[in-house]
Protein backbone atom coordinates (compact mmCIF):
# COMPACT_ATOMS: atom_id res chain seq x y z
CA UNK A 1 0.00 0.00 0.00
CA UNK A 2 1.30 3.63 -0.79
CA UNK A 3 1.47 5.65 2.40
CA UNK A 4 -0.01 8.92 2.83
CA UNK A 5 2.12 12.42 2.77
CA UNK A 6 1.70 15.33 4.49
CA UNK A 7 0.79 18.56 2.51
CA UNK A 8 4.50 20.60 3.67
CA UNK A 9 6.22 16.95 1.60
CA UNK A 10 5.55 18.53 -1.66
CA UNK A 11 5.28 22.04 -1.09
CA UNK A 12 7.51 24.14 -3.65
CA UNK A 13 8.62 27.71 -3.64
CA UNK A 14 10.43 29.31 -6.64
CA UNK A 15 11.20 33.27 -7.48
CA UNK A 16 11.50 34.55 -10.98
CA UNK A 17 12.46 38.18 -11.73
CA UNK A 18 10.27 39.94 -14.53
CA UNK A 19 12.31 41.03 -17.08
CA UNK A 20 11.73 42.98 -20.51
CA UNK A 21 11.72 39.79 -22.77
CA UNK A 22 8.96 38.18 -20.53
CA UNK A 23 6.46 41.48 -20.45
CA UNK A 24 3.93 43.28 -23.20
CA UNK A 25 4.08 46.73 -24.42
CA UNK A 26 2.70 47.68 -21.01
CA UNK A 27 5.58 46.55 -19.42
CA UNK A 28 3.53 43.74 -17.38
CA UNK A 29 4.35 39.90 -17.97
CA UNK A 30 3.13 37.93 -20.69
CA UNK A 31 -0.26 35.96 -19.09
CA UNK A 32 1.67 32.75 -20.79
CA UNK A 33 4.92 33.31 -19.32
CA UNK A 34 3.00 32.96 -16.07
CA UNK A 35 1.27 30.01 -17.01
CA UNK A 36 4.39 28.07 -17.50
CA UNK A 37 5.75 29.37 -14.51
CA UNK A 38 2.57 27.66 -12.57
CA UNK A 39 2.67 24.35 -15.03
CA UNK A 40 6.41 23.89 -13.89
CA UNK A 41 6.09 24.32 -10.70
CA UNK A 42 3.03 22.19 -9.92
CA UNK A 43 5.07 19.90 -12.10
CA UNK A 44 7.45 19.98 -9.44
CA UNK A 45 5.28 19.78 -6.27
CA UNK A 46 3.28 16.22 -8.04
CA UNK A 47 6.81 14.79 -8.54
CA UNK A 48 7.97 15.30 -5.32
CA UNK A 49 4.73 14.18 -3.69
CA UNK A 50 4.36 10.93 -6.59
CA UNK A 51 8.21 10.83 -6.48
CA UNK A 52 7.72 9.46 -9.63
CA UNK A 53 7.16 11.63 -13.58
CA UNK A 54 4.15 12.89 -14.05
CA UNK A 55 2.07 14.96 -17.12
CA UNK A 56 -0.45 18.07 -16.75
CA UNK A 57 -3.30 16.67 -17.26
CA UNK A 58 -5.27 20.09 -16.89
CA UNK A 59 -5.06 23.18 -15.95
CA UNK A 60 -8.59 23.66 -14.03
CA UNK A 61 -8.38 27.17 -13.35
CA UNK A 62 -6.76 30.29 -13.60
CA UNK A 63 -7.54 33.57 -11.49
CA UNK A 64 -5.14 36.44 -13.05
CA UNK A 65 -5.69 39.03 -10.22
CA UNK A 66 -3.25 41.51 -10.54
CA UNK A 67 -0.25 42.31 -12.76
CA UNK A 68 3.03 42.03 -12.16
CA UNK A 69 5.71 45.25 -13.56
CA UNK A 70 9.27 44.36 -15.27
CA UNK A 71 11.43 44.83 -12.49
CA UNK A 72 8.99 42.91 -9.93
CA UNK A 73 9.93 39.92 -8.23
CA UNK A 74 7.49 36.82 -8.87
CA UNK A 75 6.92 34.04 -5.84
CA UNK A 76 5.64 30.99 -7.11
CA UNK A 77 4.44 29.00 -4.13
CA UNK A 78 2.57 25.10 -5.12
CA UNK A 79 1.44 22.20 -3.10
CA UNK A 80 -0.92 19.43 -3.43
CA UNK A 81 -4.48 20.47 -2.47
CA UNK A 82 -5.75 16.68 -2.95
CA UNK A 83 -5.28 13.53 -4.71
CA UNK A 84 -7.27 10.97 -6.60
CA UNK A 85 -6.28 7.53 -7.38
CA UNK A 86 -3.54 8.20 -9.55
CA UNK A 87 -3.79 12.00 -10.07
CA UNK A 88 -3.14 15.71 -7.91
CA UNK A 89 -4.89 18.60 -7.65
CA UNK A 90 -2.25 21.62 -7.46
CA UNK A 91 -2.99 24.73 -6.03
CA UNK A 92 -0.39 27.30 -7.24
CA UNK A 93 -0.38 31.22 -5.83
CA UNK A 94 1.66 33.78 -7.16
CA UNK A 95 2.74 36.77 -5.84
CA UNK A 96 4.71 39.95 -7.02
CA UNK A 97 6.89 42.33 -4.96
CA UNK A 98 9.13 45.30 -5.84
CA UNK A 99 11.94 44.93 -4.22
CA UNK A 100 12.36 48.55 -3.63
CA UNK A 101 8.75 49.85 -2.45
CA UNK A 102 8.05 46.74 -0.66
CA UNK A 103 5.12 46.73 -1.96
CA UNK A 104 3.83 42.72 -2.60
CA UNK A 105 0.70 42.08 -4.21
CA UNK A 106 -1.45 38.49 -5.13
CA UNK A 107 -1.19 38.36 -8.80
CA UNK A 108 -2.52 34.58 -9.81
CA UNK A 109 -4.44 31.68 -8.21
CA UNK A 110 -4.30 28.00 -10.53
CA UNK A 111 -5.43 25.04 -10.19
CA UNK A 112 -4.19 22.28 -12.08
CA UNK A 113 -4.57 18.27 -12.18
CA UNK A 114 -1.37 16.52 -12.37
CA UNK A 115 -1.30 12.36 -13.22
CA UNK A 116 1.80 10.43 -11.76
CA UNK A 117 3.24 7.79 -14.62
CA UNK A 118 4.80 4.52 -13.88
CA UNK A 119 7.62 2.96 -15.46
CA UNK A 120 4.84 1.46 -18.55
CA UNK A 121 4.06 4.91 -19.36
CA UNK A 122 0.47 4.77 -17.81
CA UNK A 123 -1.18 6.34 -15.34
CA UNK A 124 -0.12 4.69 -11.47
CA UNK A 125 -1.61 5.28 -8.03
CA UNK A 126 -0.51 8.03 -5.92
CA UNK A 127 0.02 8.64 -2.02
CA UNK A 128 -2.92 9.98 -0.52
CA UNK A 129 -1.99 13.51 0.93
CA UNK A 130 -2.84 15.12 4.11
CA UNK A 131 -3.52 18.51 5.27
CA UNK A 132 -2.55 19.80 8.90
CA UNK A 133 -2.99 23.83 8.88
CA UNK A 134 -6.33 25.65 8.87
CA UNK A 135 -5.68 26.65 5.34
CA UNK A 136 -4.35 23.93 3.98
CA UNK A 137 -7.61 21.67 5.96
CA UNK A 138 -9.77 24.59 3.81
CA UNK A 139 -8.14 23.87 0.31
CA UNK A 140 -8.75 20.09 1.10
CA UNK A 141 -12.15 20.29 2.08
CA UNK A 142 -13.10 22.00 -1.28
CA UNK A 143 -11.63 19.26 -3.10
CA UNK A 144 -14.19 17.46 -4.08
CA UNK A 145 -16.30 20.28 -4.94
CA UNK A 146 -13.59 21.35 -7.81
CA UNK A 147 -13.43 18.13 -8.75
CA UNK A 148 -17.21 17.73 -9.35
CA UNK A 149 -17.04 20.96 -11.45
CA UNK A 150 -13.54 19.47 -13.38
CA UNK A 151 -16.15 16.30 -13.97
CA UNK A 152 -19.27 18.79 -15.21
CA UNK A 153 -17.08 20.94 -17.55
CA UNK A 154 -15.52 18.01 -19.12
CA UNK A 155 -18.76 16.63 -19.71
CA UNK A 156 -20.53 19.63 -21.09
CA UNK A 157 -17.42 19.96 -23.47
CA UNK A 158 -17.60 16.14 -24.66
Amino acid sequence: MIESRKMSYSRTIQTKLVLPPDANHMETIFGGKVLAYIDEIAAITAMKHAQMPVVTASIDSVDFLSSAVVGDVLELEANISSTGRTSMEVFVMVHSSNLLTNERKLTTESFLTMVAIGPDNRPTPVPSVVPESVGEKRLFETAPARRLHRKQRIEMTH
